[in-house]
């Protein structure tokens, strides 16, 4: 048996119950947390200080995935195809730099390949991709009640709405790669 080959990848594209729901369903994804990056406020930020759009952070996901079943380019694919890269701070109805599109790098062979991602699929786009691609700031981990929220809250309206459309994008488009 093979052994785990595990990897950070940092990624916000608008609210993280959503790109957390859609990362939970891809083999290889060992974990998902929702957090806070990207800010320029000290300290461990609040979800409401972030939600006031005043501390600089994004909301984000960490995912810890293991390389071995899932590449890091792979990762990103389907990061990028499942929220639209190309609204400068917003999705859909989340507005706020606290919901912009950011890959946040942990060394330079991601940085690498996000720039590849992202000039590769800039042509399936109408309008140019504005993801931001950053070194990996501080990763604050977001509340309890934020962990797994699509899990434990399918029935509220939001996970309806919003992520439910989400997760039938991506097992059109990455049926292949999930669990």
């Amino acid at each position: 048996m093979s052994t785990k080959k595990l990897q950070i990848a940092t990624v916000g594209g608008g609210c993280f119950w959503c790109t957390e729901a859609v990362f939970e369903e891809v083999k290889g994804v060992e974990q998902v947390l929702s957090g806070y990056s990207g800010g320029t406020v000290p300290g461990r930020p609040t979800y409401r200080e972030i939600c006031s759009g005043l501390t600089g952070h994004a909301e984000v996901i960490q995912i810890t995935f293991d390389a071995n079943i899932i590449s890091y380019e792979d990762i990103l694919v389907v990061f990028m195809t499942t929220h639209d890269p190309t609204t400068l701070n917003r999705q859909g109805a989340d507005r706020g730099t606290q919901y912009r599109s950011v890959i946040y790098y942990h060394d330079e062979a991601q940085q690498k390949i996000a720039k590849i991602v992202i000039k590769e699929l800039a042509q399936y786009y109408q309008d140019p991709i504005v993801t931001e691609l950053s070194a990996a700031p501080t990763f604050y981990e977001a509340e309890q009640e934020h962990q797994d929220f699509y899990k434990n809250n399918p029935e509220y309206g939001y996970c309806g709405f919003v992520i439910d459309p989400k997760l039938a994008k991506l097992r059109k488009l990455h049926s292949d790669k999930l669990k």
